[in-house]
């Protein structure tokens, strides 16, 4: 970094110290440019001439008040002005007092809407400007008469554009970080989404086949001295369920991996294909489960065959768990125009017979599901005994259009 661009930097971190260097820098400009004297015989000459001391009171008032140009714009120009309106008016040869004003208007419309600025900038030009001509001493076209016009007109221009400028950057840092608060939004939407997805899966699977689990070996445990061969095949079944449960809560704990890890899970998500093996496990746990389908050369998205699967696994599941030991289940999955309908009924007779009453996160894991593919569902008791529970899934995946359909 310059040595330049050091000072600049410690101006631009003190402005009242820099406001002070810029009013020191237009008194000497001013007292110089009184110096020169611009109708010699050969144009533009230098002399030995001295400005009064009305002039030189005038140049320090307008330098100093440019010292405060920040904390009130107006008042400064409107100081700055009056003291170039009356050099305007008396000064003869006059002194550049109007420089002042210009640096004063400049600010102006550099800390201003641009209505503010034409009405100002407007007025400064026409009051010092007709003065000079209508009251100066000099004729009315003469130079510095239109230099003040032309001066004027600058410095709220420049101010102006220095306005525009500083509002078109500010503008694109708003909509940069704008867009980054968007991202951050929807990184943590999407990261809710996907734990809340990942926490139905693991519940799915951990009730059902803990819910089998739990059945067969309180089978083998009744059986164990009077039938053992039953004994054994109810352990057969528990070690089948329970090596399906690793299975699957490898493959679901595998989505968490991050990209380079090895050993991917490679297993497709379940869906209705894998129906008849689901209802099978339950009817080697002894429950009596009924299938109807009427959805037959339907291919159904993977969102919504994997949420079809997982509402007929939950359903019978709370089925197993608090229907009875003689309950009975029917499962029906019926195409019907654009949506597949997933129903599970039950004759349950159960005390506690009611799959929300237990504080679990089976039917909000249904409802989460079903909300997620635009869908509806309806549980609640049968008439006459039982529980019903009802999804109509939309066939054509009509999820958010901001989701990732993978």
């Amino acid at each position: 970094m310059s040595t330049l661009e050091r000072a600049r930097g410690r101006l631009r971190a003190h402005p009242s110290a820099m406001d002070a260097a810029l009013a020191a820098g237009v008194l000497a400009c001013m007292v110089a440019g009184s110096f020169a004297d611009p109708h010699g015989p050969e144009g533009v000459t230098w002399g030995v001439r001295t400005p009064d001391s009305l002039s030189l009171l005038l140049m320090t008032l307008g330098a100093a008040a440019l010292v405060f140009r920040r904390r009130a714009p107006m008042t400064v120009l409107a100081l700055t002005g009056t003291v170039s309106l009356i050099e305007s008016v008396t000064g003869d040869p006059r002194a550049p007092v109007a420089m002042s004003a210009v640096i004063a208007l400049y600010t102006v419309a550099s800390t201003t809407d641009r209505p503010t600025t034409w009405r100002v900038g407007l007025l400064t030009m026409t009051v010092l400007t007709g003065a000079a001509m209508l009251a100066g001493p000099l004729p009315w076209y003469a130079q510095e008469n239109l230099g003040i016009f032309a001066w004027t007109g600058i410095g709220a221009t420049a101010g102006d554009a220095v306005r525009s400028r500083r509002a078109f950057i500010q503008a694109i840092r708003e909509r940069a970080e704008r867009a980054e608060r968007t991202r951050e939004e929807e990184a943590r939407r999407r990261v809710a989404e996907e734990r809340l997805r990942i926490a139905r899966d693991l519940h799915d699977v951990v009730a059902h086949h803990i819910a089998l689990v739990n059945v067969q070996a309180g089978v083998a445990a009744h059986v164990m001295d009077k039938r053992p061969d039953q004994a054994k095949q109810a352990l057969a079944h528990v070690r089948e369920a329970s090596r399906s449960a690793l299975d699957e809560l490898r493959a679901t704990v595998g989505l968490l991996r991050q990209s380079d890890d090895p050993e991917a899970p490679t297993e497709p998500a379940p869906g209705l294909d894998r129906l008849d093996e689901l209802v099978g496990t339950f009817r080697s746990a002894g429950l009596h489960v009924e299938v109807a389908r009427a959805d037959q050369g339907t291919t159904l998205p993977a969102a919504v065959d994997l949420a079809a699967y997982r509402i007929i696994q939950e359903a019978l599941t709370n089925v197993q768990k608090h229907a009875g030991t003689e309950a009975k289940a029917e499962v029906s999955v019926v195409r019907v125009g654009p949506d597949i309908e997933v129903t599970v009924l039950d004759n349950g007779t159960g005390e506690d017979h009611d799959p929300g009453s237990g504080g679990g996160h089976g039917l909000l894991g249904m409802r989460e599901r079903v909300a997620a593919l635009r869908g509806t569902l309806t549980t609640g008791p049968r008439y006459g005994g039982g529980f019903r529970v009802h999804a109509i899934l939309p066939v054509d995946n009509r999820t958010r259009p901001d989701e990732d359909p993978a």
